[in-house]
C-alpha cells in the first residue's frame, strides 16, 4: 500500500505543524509494515529541511514550468494530477488541508485537524487569510474519508464549527521529539547555560512570541507577587514583542525577562531540564507541544485552564485562568517553594507523558490507514 502525504510543513516549517508532520513521517519509517511505501508531496524541494527517512520514501515535486513558478497553486489544486498518477491508495493532508479536486480521485482521503483558533479568536488573524483557511477547512471536512483530531478539544471544535461527522473523526494525540525524554550530561547542561547566560533558577516559556500565547499574564503575575526567578522566553519574535517590551518597562521588570530567539532544537532539551517551572498561559491550543516537552523533561507545568490543556498536562500540572494574574502568581509561587509538590508534579508528569509515546501514536495512525483499505 502506498500512502501519499502533503509534506510542505514537514520540509519547510520549524514550528508545531512542522514538528507534527515530521513526527508522522518518522513514525511511519519506524513502525509501518515493510509492505507500505510513502510519497511526500513537496512544493519547494530546493530549500527543504533535511529528513532522515528510509528508501521507502520518495518525493513528488512540481513538474511543469507553471507549477514550479506557482508552487502554492500546485499544492492547493494542480498536484491532484500527480496524485492520480502516483499509485497512492491514501492521501493524508497533515495540516488541515486537502487539494481541491481530490474528491474525484479513487484514493482514500485523510486530513489532520490541529485547532480552530482562527474561528475562536478571529481578531488574531488577517481577515483574508482567515476567509481562505475557513473555506479550505470546510472543503477538507466535507471530502475526507477520515479526520484525525490531535485532541478531544479539536474534535469538539470541528464538530461545532465545521459540522464534521463525529463518527468520521479519530482522536490521535501527537507526541514530541524523544530527545526531551533522554538524560542530559551535566557537562552539556553547563555548556548550554553558559551559551545563553542562564541563571540558576528560572521560569520558562516556549513558543512563538505572539498575542495568543498571552505572556502578559505571566509578567503581571511576576510584578504583583514579586517573584524573584527571572522568566526565560524561548521563541521567535513577532511585532507583539514590542508590546511586551513596553509592558516589561512599565512593570519595572527590566533585567528579569530574557528573550532567546532562533534557539536550535538541539539546545532546547537542556534549557527545559534547567528550568524551575514551565509556565504556559496560552489562551487556546489544539494540543500544546511545549507542555508535553516539559513533562518529558521533568519540569513542573503551570498552564491555562480550559481548551486542551488538561488533556496534555495531566492530573498534576497546575491550571489557572489565563486572565487571572493573581491566580498565576499564587500557582508559580507555590510550585517554586513547595518541594513535595514539585516532586509529585514531576513524577506524575513523566508518567502522564508516556500516554504520548511513539508506539501508541504509530499504532493509532496505522489503524486509521488500515481501516480505510
Amino acid at each position: 500500500m502506498i500512502v501519499a502525504f502533503d509534506a510542505k510543513r514537514a520540509f519547510h516549517n520549524h514550528r508545531g505543524l512542522g514538528a507534527y508532520s515530521r513526527q508522522v513521517l518518522q513514525l511511519m519509517s519506524r513502525y509501518a509494515p515493510e509492505s507500505m511505501q510513502f510519497i511526500l508531496f513537496d512544493p519547494h524541494p530546493a530549500d527543504a529541511i533535511p529528513l532522515s527517512l528510509t528508501e521507502r520514501f520518495s518525493v513528488e515535486a512540481p513538474e511543469s514550468p507553471l507549477d514550479k513558478l506557482f508552487p502554492s497553486l500546485w499544492r492547493s489544486v494542480r498536484c491532484v494530477k500527480q496524485i492520480a498518477g502516483c499509485g497512492a491508495a491514501i492521501y493524508h493532508g497533515l495540516s488541515q488541508e486537502l487539494p481541491q479536486g481530490i474528491e474525484r480521485l479513487p484514493v482514500k482521503k485523510v486530513v489532520t485537524m490541529h485547532d480552530a483558533i482562527f474561528i475562536r479568536y478571529p481578531e488574531l488573524y488577517d481577515r483574508l487569510y482567515r476567509r481562505i483557511f475557513i473555506r479550505k477547512n470546510q472543503y477538507s471536512c466535507r471530502v475526507a474519508d477520515r479526520i484525525i483530531a490531535v485532541s478531544e478539544q479539536t474534535k469538539r471544535d470541528f464538530i461545532e464549527f465545521f459540522d464534521a461527522d463525529p463518527a468520521g473523526i479519530d482522536v490521535v494525540y501527537q507526541g514530541c521529539d524523544n530527545r526531551f525524554r533522554h538524560t542530559i550530561e551535566a557537562s552539556t547542561l553547563d555548556e548550554v547555560r553558559r551559551k545563553y547566560r542562564l541563571p540558576t533558577d528560572f521560569l520558562l516559556t516556549v513558543g512563538a512570541i505572539e498575542r495568543r500565547k498571552n505572556l502578559e499574564i505571566t509578567l503581571h503575575a511576576m510584578h504583583q507577587g514579586g517573584i524573584d526567578a527571572p522568566l526565560v522566553v524561548v521563541g521567535n519574535p513577532t511585532d507583539y514583542l514590542h508590546s511586551l517590551k513596553n509592558l516589561i518597562n512599565t512593570l519595572g521588570l527590566h533585567g528579569r525577562v530574557i528573550f532567546l530567539h532562533h534557539v536550535p532544537t538541539d539546545d532546547l532539551p537542556a534549557i527545559y531540564r534547567m528550568a524551575s517551572v514551565m509556565v504556559y498561559p496560552s489562551l487556546f491550543e489544539g494540543f500544546g507541544i511545549p507542555i508535553l516537552e516539559a513533562l518529558c523533561s521533568g519540569v513542573p507545568v503551570v498552564t491555562s485552564d480550559g481548551s486542551c490543556f488538561r488533556e496534555t498536562g495531566g492530573k498534576s500540572s497546575i491550571y489557572v485562568s489565563p486572565t487571572d494574574a493573581e491566580a498565576m502568581n499564587h500557582a508559580l509561587k507555590r510550585t517554586l517553594s513547595d518541594s513535595t509538590l514539585r516532586e509529585t508534579m514531576i513524577a506524575d508528569g513523566r508518567l502522564h507523558a508516556e500516554t504520548f509515546n511513539d508506539e501508541t501514536i504509530a499504532k493509532a495512525l496505522l489503524n486509521v490507514y488500515t481501516h480505510l483499505r
